[in-house]
């Protein structure tokens, strides 16, 4: 079961409640160069992202938010460390959301500055805490950045936005490794009823990133713990936004996209390409929006039963293939050109729309098999 939490608006995308979970991520390109964020941004939003937050460490960097917020419709969260003033212009440049930890931004009457600022425009305010950057008493406590210390510091910079009659909150807790990253989350989520931002920190490259950060979300998520999630990679960001939507679309949570399915392969492949047609499969269909789930299977042991309930679906062996619909055969194509009649077919099914819509979410809506 989902665990109840309160519902706050980040400009049109609600977050907590009773909303699916959104998929968030960050620009990694310098704020103040707006052609290249703007970029970046419409990469990350073709590949879902549905939040994007971006760093203001300056005056350059929020006079080009300004500029950035008119080219997009997007909800913005700026990010911001230590200095209020940065906060106030992001406000002024139109953004959706603040990350951004009151307790470090200097006196109650600066905080208080910002938390009217922010109310006024509706805006809501993320708490981030980090593992690697607690408050000097809590390590001295808790001899390291344990759990307990980082929900510690995150209920400190709640407190201070409550004592200011502010609620609209969302709350991260992020380590680098899985561990604390799950224990913080689950201890925060008994504490308090404010949206939680799931997302292991530094997770490291797309390889070891993608473990990580998918071990520990899909962790916290099975047990319903979770509103929104950004997986951090040491990559582009719109790889992390697909690998975002994997999780999600592996547990069942979320559905966008082409979904493929394809076989380990071994000794029983008869066809010298496979990886290959299923890398220019994924590649070719990449824009889809609809959840499409693809089956790529390399040999007729599993590919009968995965063909069984399929909708579209074609079978190539050396040099021939054949595409079928709901297991009738439609014509044969020659292996030069299965990808792209296979392609074909799939658009064809997308503009059908109502068929592919009415299909069950856990029946795949388009298979291929080999033989």
């Amino acid at each position: 079961m989902r665990r109840k939490s309160k519902a706050v608006m980040v400009r049109n995308v609600q977050i907590g409640g009773d909303a699916p979970i959104a998929v968030q991520s960050m620009t990694k390109t310098d704020t103040a160069k707006v052609e290249e964020t703007v970029k970046q941004i419409e990469e990350m939003v073709v590949a879902g992202c549905e939040i994007v937050r971006l760093a203001v460490k300056d005056e350059e960097d929020a006079i080009g938010l300004k500029e950035i917020r008119k080219r997009t419709n997007v909800p913005l969260v700026a990010d911001i460390h230590y200095n209020y003033k940065m906060a106030l212009m992001a406000l002024d440049a139109g953004i959706d959301k603040l990350r951004l930890n009151p307790g470090n931004i200097g006196s109650i009457d600066r905080v208080r500055e910002v938390v009217r600022a922010t109310e006024a425009q509706g805006v809501p305010i993320r708490i981030g805490v980090n593992g690697g950057s607690l408050e000097k008493d809590l390590l001295k406590k808790y001899g390291t950045a344990t759990p307990e210390a980082m929900v510690e510091s995150g209920l400190r910079h709640v407190r201070i936005l409550e004592d200011l009659g502010f609620s609209d909150i969302v709350i991260s807790l992020k380590a680098s490794d899985v561990q604390r990253t799950v224990a913080a989350y689950r201890l925060m989520s008994e504490k308090v009823d404010y949206p939680l931002h799931l997302g292991v920190t530094e997770a490291g490259t797309p390889f070891g990133g993608t473990i990580k950060s998918s071990i520990g979300l899909g962790i916290l998520l099975h047990e319903g713990i979770g509103d929104t999630i950004r997986v951090s990679l040491a990559a582009e960001p719109h790889e992390e936004v697909r690998v975002g939507w994997e999780i999600l679309k592996s547990l069942g949570l979320r559905q966008r996209g082409v979904t493929i399915v394809a076989c380990p392969t071994c000794g029983r492949l008869d066809i010298d390409n496979f990886v290959e047609i299923v890398t220019e499969v994924e590649r070719r269909l990449a824009h889809v929006e609809e959840p499409l789930h693809l089956s790529i299977m390399g040999c007729a042991v599993n590919g009968p039963g995965e063909a069984h309930d399929s909708q579209l679906g074609i079978t190539f062996g050396r040099n021939v293939g054949m595409i079928f619909k709901n297991g009738v055969p439609m014509r044969r194509v020659s292996g030069a050109d299965i990808v792209e009649e296979f392609v074909k077919e799939v658009e064809i099914l997308r503009k059908e729309g109502a068929n592919a819509k009415s299909l069950s979410a856990d029946k795949p809506l388009v298979q291929i098999l080999t033989k």
